[in-house]
């Protein structure tokens, strides 16, 4: 079997479907659903990926994610590779748990995103699981329809196309996703199964594909603009704030660990130690 095709690049959007090994299912209980969640959060702050909306389903599970640091197959090595070894630990199992490499959709961020988080939570509607989407507690509709916290998820871009006003924004937000319930699907305007967009962002990414055209790319202080100074994010009072400081300032913000190290007057290599023992922990 082939490969499917990857084009990675800083701020690359897609929407991402992995499902179970001969249709097996991939969450037995609430445990599984919950672990996946925690392994997914770990993974979005430590590869800083902006997480736009997901469903997991019995057998399968949908994502949309922004890669700001075009790193998504790394990204998604790590989350299919911790899941599928917790789940094989815990229900003491071996082999494949998800059937073969995860499928990725390219997305025109502009045209496509709104559409696809509403197609993305409305799966368990479709599926004659529940009447309505807040029923279903394994999406991202209640975090970002009533402003539910779920670590990992980045429900701002969202709500912010449906004004300023968040309590507004929550109630434009739920109609629309209840307005699409009986209209078609946007995965059935994809081009050659790897894309979905408009003529021109099409074009732009098939020519990438073929070698003809590069993206500029996006400075990396541009990609993290809106994060907080170090000086903010390092302020601590005792040494477990300290290194859970650490640990947000470079997984979560995106300092190298030198910027870290220098600002702390610390060796690199204690920052790197802190950082991977607190990664170890959440993935546990």
């Amino acid at each position: 079997m082939t490969r499917p095709l990857r084009i990675e690049f800083n701020g690359a959007l897609y929407h991402i479907t992995s499902r179970g090994n001969a249709r097996q299912a991939i969450f037995l209980d609430r445990e599984d659903f919950t672990g996946f969640l925690r392994i997914l959060g770990s993974v979005v702050r430590r590869y800083h990926l902006l997480l736009h909306a997901y469903c997991l389903m019995e057998n399968h599970y949908h994502l949309l994610v922004e890669t700001p640091d075009g790193n998504l197959s790394k990204g998604m090595r790590q989350l299919n590779g911790l899941y599928a070894q917790y789940f094989n630990r815990k229900h003491r199992r071996v082999g494949h748990l998800l059937q073969g490499r995860y499928k990725a959709l390219l997305v025109d961020k502009e045209n496509y995103l709104l559409e696809l988080c509403r197609y993305i939570v409305l799966n368990p509607v479709r599926a004659g699981i529940v009447k309505d989407p807040k029923e279903y507690r394994w999406s991202s509709y209640l975090a970002t329809s009533a402003n539910e916290r779920i670590p990992g998820l980045f429900t701002e871009w969202i709500l912010s196309q449906f004004g300023a006003d968040k309590e507004e924004a929550f109630r434009l937000y739920q109609a629309f996703v209840l307005s699409g319930i009986k209209t078609a699907s946007p995965l059935k305007s994809v081009k050659g199964q790897l894309i979905l967009g408009k003529a021109s962002f099409t074009d732009k990414m098939e020519h990438l594909l073929q070698g003809q055209e590069r993206l500029k790319e996006i400075s990396r202080k541009q990609r993290y603009i809106t994060r907080p100074p170090l000086k903010a994010v390092l302020e601590y009072r005792d040494k477990q704030k300290r290194d859970q400081a650490m640990y947000l300032a470079h997984l979560q913000y995106g300092y190298t660990l030198k910027e870290i190290a220098e600002y702390l007057g610390v060796h690199y290599a204690t920052v790197s130690r802190v950082v991977k023992r607190i990664e170890e922990k959440d993935e546990m």
